[in-house]
């Protein structure tokens, strides 16, 4: 699969934040973030000129586009991975890191192009909420699974029953490698909307995506979680924050927490 690879300059670290936002709502699913610019990555049939012509100029900043064939991703993003780690929680890795892990979790993974290596904040506080939360025998839906990195998580923490889906496929052929590879069981990688699953509810969301798409599917998630369920959401910015909670609310559920991180936020819902 094509994707197309858009590089930014960045005047600020504000600028950045606010273009990924925006990026995320049409379609990217790939960031690299560094000092003064900004990576992101959309499959070839869904990039659209025009929006990316009208995304850059809202925030002022000026890009180059390339095609990035799948062959060629791995030594782009061997390039530049870095290990993380997770408010001591959990350590995330690619296999040729020789890093030693002091934290209780440990994930491997080979992001390909796939959102959701540890490196962006919005992936730390999913984790950092997951950590507070009983995973042990409950099943768990991912939305927009991306490198699988948080499906991966819940099977660590105890989780049993876990289906995990994106809209892309080069993105489920990851998520399924990263899953064998960090040797973790019952963990189903589809390729489907939210729509297209088997009608049945799920002890725990998790929903690391953007405001746009958790607008357009939170009475399909209300509907998807089991009474008492917990839902995380991400993707968010602080901005974001009144109208996901007003849509949770209109939806069913309550709103429980609200966590930031450099500019972003987290959300715990849960159902009666």
């Amino acid at each position: 699969m094509e994707h197309i690879q858009v590089a930014f300059e960045l005047p600020s670290a504000e600028s950045g934040e606010i273009l990924l936002a925006l990026l995320m709502d049409i379609g990217y699913e790939g960031f690299e973030e560094n000092t003064g610019s900004l990576k992101a990555f959309i499959p070839a049939e869904r990039y659209d000129a025009a929006e990316l012509e009208a995304v850059a100029n809202t925030v002022g900043v000026p890009y180059v586009t390339e095609s990035i064939q799948q062959q060629n991703w791995n030594a782009i993003w061997e390039s530049s991975f870095e290990p993380v780690i997770v408010d001591d929680f959990c350590t995330i890795r690619a296999h040729f890191h020789t890093v030693t892990s002091t934290t209780p979790y440990e994930i491997i993974i080979t992001p390909k192009m796939s959102f959701g290596t540890g490196h962006h904040a919005t992936t730390q506080l999913m984790m950092m909420a997951m950590k507070d939360i009983d995973f042990n025998g409950k099943s768990v839906l991912d939305f927009g699974s991306g490198t699988g990195v948080l499906a991966i998580l819940a099977a660590m923490l105890g989780a049993t029953d876990i289906t995990g889906i994106d809209n892309d496929e080069w993105a489920v052929e990851n998520a399924i490698e990263n899953a064998e590879r960090n040797l973790v069981p019952g963990i189903a990688m589809l390729q489907a909307s939210l729509e297209q699953l088997p009608q049945r509810t799920y002890d725990i969301l998790l929903a690391n995506i953007n405001r746009h798409i958790l607008l357009e599917h939170m009475q399909g998630l209300y509907q998807r979680l089991a009474g008492g369920g917990i839902l995380l959401m991400s993707g968010l910015l602080i901005a974001d924050e009144p109208i996901i909670a007003e849509a949770a609310l209109e939806a069913g559920f309550q709103v429980d927490h609200v966590a930031e991180r450099s500019g972003w936020i987290s959300i715990r819902c849960s159902k009666s």
